[in-house]
């Protein structure tokens, strides 16, 4: 089932390049031991690793955490299900109309066993006429 377009929360995220965890922990209310395991069930949130070790999470790393925090809490979607919709929300094109075709090419050319098979079931229906 298609879910509508979404509206976008608004959060106030400072206009930083790079978060550490505890700063990513306190702007989403999301403990930093549940984004660490986030990181291994959602393929497209991947903070970077400082020389150190530190993860340095984007913009777009929070807000990609946000809304994975919504569609868990808010609308109570399963991690899987999650998971799914995110894959699939940017993948999503309009479909093409398919080039129009005409009837004889919608079934290929019979085959002699085709015919046979098919002139028994005739004859059959006569029978049963």
């Amino acid at each position: 089932m298609a879910e509508p377009a979404l509206q976008p929360v608004e959060h106030n995220i400072p206009d930083k390049l790079y978060f550490r965890i505890g700063e990513v922990s306190k702007l989403t209310g999301v403990k930093t031991y549940v984004l660490r395991f986030w990181e291994n069930q959602f393929p497209g949130l991947g903070p970077k690793k400082s020389g150190k070790g530190h993860r340095l999470f984007r913009r777009k790393d929070v807000e990609m955490v946000l809304e994975i925090k919504h569609f868990l809490y808010d609308k109570r979607y399963t991690i899987e299900g999650a998971r799914k919709w995110l894959e699939t929300r940017g993948k999503a094109e309009p479909a093409k109309a398919a080039p129009p075709v005409k009837q004889g090419e919608l079934f290929p050319p019979s085959q002699p066993v085709l015919d046979q098979i098919r002139a028994g079931l005739m004859d059959i229906l006569e029978i049963l006429k």
